[in-house]
């Protein structure tokens, strides 16, 4: 029930994120949307660790909290001008820690919306990487991040969510 709410802000910060990448919105104005998601995602993963009673539930709360660390770090980035190395070593735990969840997800698959879920998982494990290449190692992937961003936000987040809140996979 949450995983459409979740989405459809993922969709948009990561939107608004790779349009940021791409020069079109400032570091001052990026981070109001990043700090907003920061905010529902906990409120998700606190509801839903609150409410678990199994290890799925806890492992959902677990892996939203780690989207939500990933925009209040973005958003502290721009407020305090840091250069990123930090979030991309974040970034690099994070995409070696979600790839079971994709391998997980393609495994367990059956129906359509699991294998796009599944196919996500995926699709963010490569984007945190290519967070870490972009800020660990200061690879000149800016373009690439950028375009990649709105991919993810586009076909990870914002379909999967209006699918699910409209309820359209049924």
């Amino acid at each position: 029930m949450l995983l459409g709410l979740s989405l459809l802000y993922v969709g948009a910060v990561l939107i608004l994120n790779g349009l940021w990448l791409t020069g079109r919105i400032e570091d001052r104005e990026i981070v109001i949307i990043n700090l907003v998601v920061t905010l529902i995602l906990f409120l998700v993963a606190v509801h839903t660790a609150l409410f678990a009673d199994t290890i799925i539930g806890v492992r959902a709360a677990a892996l939203t909290l780690l989207f939500a660390t990933t925009y209040l770090w973005v958003a502290y980035n721009r407020l305090r001008n840091c250069d990123g190395r930090g979030l991309g070593w974040f970034s690099l735990f994070v995409s070696i820690t979600v790839l079971p969840v994709a391998a997980l997800g393609f495994i367990e698959a059956d129906s359509v919306m699991s294998v796009w879920m599944a196919f996500s998982w995926a699709a963010w494990a490569a984007l945190w990487f290519v967070y870490f290449l972009l800020l660990s190692l200061a690879k000149p992937i800016q373009k690439l991040a950028a375009y990649f961003t709105l991919f993810c936000g586009i076909f990870t987040a914002w379909l999967p969510a209006m699918v699910l809140l409209f309820d359209i996979a049924n």
